[in-house]
């Protein structure tokens, strides 16, 4: 028994936790417009490039040559529907506005007496971001004054993103959150809307347009493009001039068939890398964004109950300094005696993970990370 503890002891530490970015970025040296070059990256890779933030964006940037071009093509378009979303990428379908609003035209979202009014993205206000830190409310109070780009970012790279209100009971949560924390302002929450849509069909909420863009010059610039000598910032332009561009390959691949434990694992072993590993609130962010297009209440990732010692452990040997177990799930010694057990994430609410039998068949998530 010590000689088996010893041995799993010295797994974990000789396994590096690092972090991993979602997809691969390609630079095609070749000049198309905007459709031509989304249909040479969908046959080629997998779409047009796509960020989710700024540690895509800077990977993205690696990908470009040094001052040879001026504009190069990613996979963002401006669509005709202009609607409310979440920050985390949920449509916004309960709608909690207060008496006239929203009463213009601006594009984010703010709290105040427990209903939402619509302002201009660049007032400074307080905000609350949702946590996996705070077990208990899962909410994180930031008493600073920004506009809600920087909030937004600050939340993503601090805790998990702007709070989402999806429903009545979260709405009464939150309210409750502000009463007993003295919160006398309006908060911003992650709420926004844009006409902007990724080629990939992602629920992306992250812009990092030029100051002044887009500004639409002449009514036909739908399509997006890096300035790479503006420290690669958007530009809006018109889909049909002649550009470079960027194609990804995602890292995380989420598989539609409904298989055991083992057989996804054998899956992602042939055709992949291996079962999904999840070692960070920057890597659960990402492996939230997959898991919403799964058609499985659950979703198979690569973590495993070490019978022997009842522990938890990653197939990756990654130490589980990370966790974001939902209540009743993997702290507390499992009967593997009766049934070996495997964890898989929630598709929906809050996405937690779940310990259950390795038999249950589910949709499961691959990684290209070696």
């Amino acid at each position: 028994m010590e000689q088996t503890l010893y041995l799993v002891l010295l797994l974990i530490a000789l396994c590096s936790v690092s972090e991993c970015v979602q997809r691969q970025y390609h630079f095609i040296n070749e000049e198309k417009n905007w459709t031509e070059a989304q249909r040479y990256c969908r046959e080629n890779y997998t779409d047009l490039a796509t960020a989710d933030n700024m540690t895509d964006m800077n990977e993205l940037k690696k990908s470009l040559p040094d001052g040879s071009v001026l504009l190069v093509w990613i996979g963002l378009q401006r669509t005709s529907v202009n609607k409310w979303q979440w920050s985390s990428g949920d449509p916004a379908l309960d709608l909690n506005w207060g008496s006239g609003q929203p009463d213009g035209t601006d594009e984010c979202g703010f709290m105040r007496n427990g209903q939402w009014e619509d302002g201009g993205c660049s007032t400074s206000r307080t905000f609350i971001c949702s946590s996996s830190n705070n077990m208990s409310t899962g909410l994180v109070f930031v008493n600073q004054m920004t506009n809600w780009r920087v909030a937004q970012s600050y939340c993503r790279q601090n805790h998990i993103d702007l709070v989402s209100v999806r429903n009545q009971n979260e709405s009464q949560q939150i309210q409750k959150f502000i009463n007993d924390s003295h919160i006398s302002n309006a908060v911003w929450i992650g709420l926004f809307r844009d006409s902007w849509q990724w080629s990939d069909q992602r629920n992306s909420s992250f812009r990092n347009w030029k100051s002044g863009e887009p500004n639409n010059v002449g009514g036909n610039e739908n399509c997006a493009a890096i300035n790479p000598t503006v420290l690669g910032q958007w530009n809006d332009v018109p889909c049909f001039i002649q550009l470079s561009f960027v194609c990804h390959e995602d890292n995380l691949i989420l598989i539609k068939e409904n298989l055991t434990w083992p057989e996804a694992l054998r899956y992602c072993r042939q055709n992949h890398v291996d079962l999904v590993s999840v070692h960070s609130d920057e890597m659960q962010r990402r492996l939230m964004n997959v898991v919403k297009g799964a058609s499985t209440a659950e979703v198979w990732l690569g973590l495993h109950n070490y019978c022997i010692m009842n522990m938890w452990l990653w197939l990756s040997g990654e130490n589980m300094y990370y966790q974001n177990w939902a209540p009743g799930n993997g702290t507390t010694p499992e009967n593997c005696r009766l049934e070996k057990r495997k964890g898989a994430v929630q598709s929906g609410g809050d996405q937690r993970w779940v310990s259950l039998p390795e038999t249950h068949k589910l949709n499961f998530i691959c990684t290209n990370y070696e």
